[in-house]
């Protein structure tokens, strides 16, 4: 038998992160520790063992023979203890801090009015939400779960898609009766166009022509926001015109609000939300999954 002072799991599961994460500086983020913690983590390791499991010699590391073999052994070790676990905690409500990173549209008039739910359901949880639409890195905010409208970024991290909703260009009653009605793209030129402050993945509003071919007008107006929510409050001001998600205004449309321009043209493009998270299967923690199978339940966009 080993020492009782060496934490073989503990060990056995630095390793693996940081030959999953890529390097030390991204498996030290992840778990919390310092690069020279693990970096001294793995020395002494590879001490005991007597053998080197990851070279050093490149920018990035790269296994050994040896260090191939341990990280596939590791890998089982792993699993064998998390099914340990979950035979052990069978039954056993979700509990914890729950840490999630939201865009401000879904967060104030999805996300929040969902919370008590939540929390009711599930008491031994406990929620720590952050609404914004900058992208965040979930390892450096310690966020457990991400929720973000349009396209995904190439990344390791697991997606879960929770809807979409079509894309609408609208304006307040007030602007239109001010400013005039544009009835085709090309009428746009002489109205202001609201704009995000941060870099979108279409820039411009897109369209088709009456020939159904795709036609791209640039954003032009004297005004940008930090979010989405913004923009719906500058927009049912009277400040100008914006494309924003259907679900996200559609209450100020049935109200009268908000007018719908220029269906005639839409592109008919969706928006989709996803839910983004790191870990998947038996390796994702009980309250993460509780929270996206709550979302999956609940979320109608």
């Amino acid at each position: 038998m080993g020492r009782p002072e060496i934490n073989r799991s503990g060990e056995v599961e630095v390793f693996v992160r940081v030959v999953e994460a890529g390097s030390f500086s991204a498996a030290a983020r992840a778990l919390r520790m310092t690069p020279s913690a693990i970096s001294k983590l793995i020395a002494r390791l590879e001490a005991r063992l007597g053998a080197r499991l990851i070279s050093r010699s490149t920018r990035r590391l790269q296994l050994t023979p040896e260090g191939t073999a341990f990280y596939d052994s590791g890998m089982r070790i792993l699993a064998d203890l998390d099914a340990a676990e979950r035979e052990a905690a069978a039954g056993a409500a979700p509990r914890g801090r729950l840490r999630v990173n939201c865009y401000v549209p879904f967060g104030q008039h999805r996300l929040m009015p969902l919370l008590p739910r939540f929390l009711e359901r599930y008491p031994e949880i406990s929620v720590e939400a952050v609404l914004t639409d900058s992208v965040i890195d979930l390892m450096e905010e310690r966020a457990d779960v991400a929720i973000r409208a349009g396209p995904l970024r190439e990344s390791r991290l697991v997606a879960r898609k929770l809807g979409q909703s079509r894309m609408v260009v609208v304006a307040a009653p007030a602007y239109l009766e001010a400013r005039g009605t544009p009835r085709t793209p090309a009428d746009l030129s002489g109205h202001n166009l609201l704009a995000f402050g941060f870099v979108r993945h279409i820039d411009g509003l897109p369209f088709v022509d009456a020939k159904g071919a795709p036609l791209m007008v640039p954003i032009v107006g004297n005004s940008t926001v930090s979010d989405g929510e913004a923009m719906r409050l500058t927009t049912l001001a009277g400040a100008g015109i914006a494309r924003l998600a259907r679900w996200h205004v559609e209450p100020d449309i049935a109200a009268g609000r908000l007018v719908q321009l220029l269906e005639a043209f839409n592109p008919g493009d969706e928006e989709p939300t996803h839910a983004v998270y790191v870990g998947q299967g038996k390796h994702l923690p009980a309250r993460v999954r509780a929270f996206l199978d709550f979302l999956a339940e609940t979320v109608r966009l």
